[in-house]
């Protein structure tokens, strides 16, 4: 018996039959994670269509600071850092050296200075760049490090200074460091920050 598909007009016999869309293969059943060693060929397909590009360098740390600088700005734009998972410092912050490389700065840079504001307000800004770094020298990798300059005039006053932050009691540090003029005091401030 013959089927005839019905058009508008009733029944048409010039109608082709409706195409049948083609034919694709069947892919292969995937194992149920209950059956023997078939977690593990999961894992293995999930792995094989997950791919990652990603990479974690650990920095040369006998090189100074400002050649590292140099080669990593180039590297860091075309490298993406995985996780380290890493909770302490590979180096703690030790402050007697910092405290010993920061007295030495200051000695050398305010010999001869005599108290000027107008003057004080630059060399405050190139002294803050001059102690980070010589701090940054050290190579205390995942640190930030802030430094607070401050010059205090001698007219026979008293001054207090406080500061405060949110504070990891087991890697975080600071230094003060006086130097001492006749007609002046500064005062460098450098707190070691790490970050996780």
């Amino acid at each position: 018996m013959e089927k005839r598909g019905r058009g508008p007009g009733g029944k048409s016999p010039s109608n082709p039959a409706p195409q049948q869309p083609p034919v694709t293969p069947r892919r292969e059943r995937r194992p149920s994670m209950f059956e023997k060693e078939a977690y593990a060929q999961i894992l293995r397909e999930r792995l094989r269509e997950s791919f990652h590009d990603v990479q974690y360098v650990e920095p040369p740390f006998e090189d100074s600071a400002a050649d590292v600088g140099k080669e990593w700005k180039s590297a860091l734009a075309k490298l993406k850092f995985a996780n380290s998972y890493r909770m302490e410092p590979l180096k703690k912050f030790q402050a007697h050296s910092v405290e010993t490389k920061v007295q030495q700065v200051l000695k050398e840079s305010l010999k001869d200075v005599k108290y000027d504001d107008k003057v004080f307000s630059h060399l405050s800004l190139e002294l803050a760049d001059r102690i980070l770094s010589a701090v940054k020298e050290f190579g205390y990798y995942r640190y930030k490090f802030i430094i607070k300059i401050l010059f205090i005039q001698k007219t026979g006053q008293a001054i207090n200074v406080a500061s405060r932050w949110i504070w990891d009691v087991a890697w975080d540090s600071w230094v003060a460091v006086k130097h001492e003029a006749e007609t002046y005091v500064a005062l460098a401030l450098v707190f070691a920050l790490y970050c996780e």
